[in-house]
Formats: C-alpha cells, sequence, structure tokens
C-alpha cells in the first residue's frame, strides 16, 4: 500500500475544505487532510508544518491583492505548493509559476484535477491542467535561451522521471551530471531574464519555447 500523503488547505471558505476532503476520499492513493484553514499561518503551525503538500488559494482572508508573498514564502521553505484559486488569468498562473508553485489550478477544474495534482506533487512530478496549458501557449515569449541538444535530453527526460538519479541510469551519465546540466539550463534562463527556479516553472518554460508537449507529461 502507497504511503498516505498529507495535506494542509488553506482557504477561507469551509465548503472548499469539506470539497477537497471528499476529493481525497476516492483518491487512488491515500490521501488526508491533516489542517485546514483561511490564513498561511495554517501551513506553518502543527500538524500543517508538516504536511507533504500545501493546496493554497491566493485570496486569502482580509487580503485584496493576491498572496504572492505568502507563496513565496512557503516555496522558499521547501514546501510544495499548488495553487487553488478562482483567478483564472494568464498572468496570476505564469507569476505562480515563476514564485515556484508546483502549479496552478482554477477552482473550476477542482473536481477532475485536483487529486491527481497533489498526487504528482508529492512524487516530485509535474503536473499542467487546462487552464495553465492554455496560459502556457498563449505566453509566446520571444527570449528564448539557447540550449544544446544534451540540455535538452536532460531537461524534457527530467520532466518524465521521479529523480534525478533515474535520470542518470535512463541517459547512462552519473546523477551529478544531470545536476550540472540542469543547473546550466537555469543559468540560461536566468541570463535571458526568465528565471525558472522549480521543476514546474522549468516545465512552463519548456512548453513556452516549444521543448516539450503539454501531452508528454
Amino acid at each position: 500500500m502507497a504511503d498516505e500523503i498529507t495535506v494542509t488547505v488553506v482557504d477561507d471558505h469551509p465548503a472548499i475544505l469539506v470539497g477537497i476532503e471528499h476529493w481525497y476520499s476516492t483518491a487512488p492513493e491515500p490521501v488526508r487532510v491533516v489542517a485546514g484553514g483561511p490564513t498561511a499561518k495554517t501551513a506553518w503551525l502543527p500538524p500543517g508544518d508538516t504536511a507533504d503538500v500545501v493546496v493554497f488559494d491566493l485570496q486569502l482572508a482580509g487580503q485584496t491583492a493576491p498572496a504572492y508573498g505568502e507563496l513565496r514564502r512557503l516555496v522558499d521553505a521547501g514546501r510544495h505548493v499548488i495553487v487553488y484559486t478562482m483567478r483564472d488569468d494568464e498572468q496570476t498562473a505564469l507569476t505562480c509559476l515563476d514564485l515556484g508553485a508546483v502549479t496552478f489550478l482554477t477552482k473550476t477544474e477542482g473536481a477532475d484535477h485536483l487529486v491527481p495534482a497533489t498526487l504528482a506533487a508529492a512524487r516530485h512530478r509535474p503536473y499542467t491542467p487546462p487552464a495553465l496549458a492554455g496560459a502556457l501557449s498563449a505566453n509566446t515569449s520571444s527570449d528564448r535561451p539557447k540550449l544544446s541538444v544534451r540540455e535538452e535530453e536532460v531537461l524534457v527526460e527530467w520532466f518524465q522521471s521521479e529523480s534525478r538519479d533515474l535520470v542518470a541510469e535512463r541517459l547512462g551519465i552519473s546523477p551529478k551530471t544531470v545536476t550540472t546540466y540542469l543547473d546550466r539550463v537555469r543559468l540560461k534562463y536566468a541570463n535571458v531574464g526568465r528565471p525558472a527556479g522549480s521543476k514546474a516553472a522549468l516545465v512552463a518554460r519548456a512548453i513556452q519555447d516549444g521543448l516539450v508537449n503539454v501531452d508528454d507529461l
């Protein structure tokens, strides 16, 4: 039996929490909400501070602007954050990925996509729901860095693998070499003003630049 995945939900609507708990109860792997609340403190205090995944609403109680600062704090602390929001505009989605969110979901997509997105986040794998795919496809950036064939190969293989060790095994190189290639790719994106500090952000850049298709992930 798979290990239980734990989740903290940051949302100020009790009905949303009930709905999420119900969806997780029918998941193909065991998923349990360990904490829920209307502010980001829920994710910093026990038992929410130890959850594998944080489901995060950008519009927190008492705030009118998106809670990008709180999202950045959680990501910087190493948390795996799924943004789950009523906002559905392209810029918000891309900003969340740039800040390091694992993926971006609109609440209209929840029933079909929150569970698989949570399973992917817990396993350190990318997940691209329809709204995010649309935002990435609509974002036609011309400042594409020049990657080598090997850098592209390592990058795409990493998107489809659970670990760098597995990438190394498949490509016949060392895990350290995999890390070197990925660091080079991140540096090249940073140098053209399109930083990609997380795996999710690199997925977004790769889709924008035509290196990989959404259906391949």
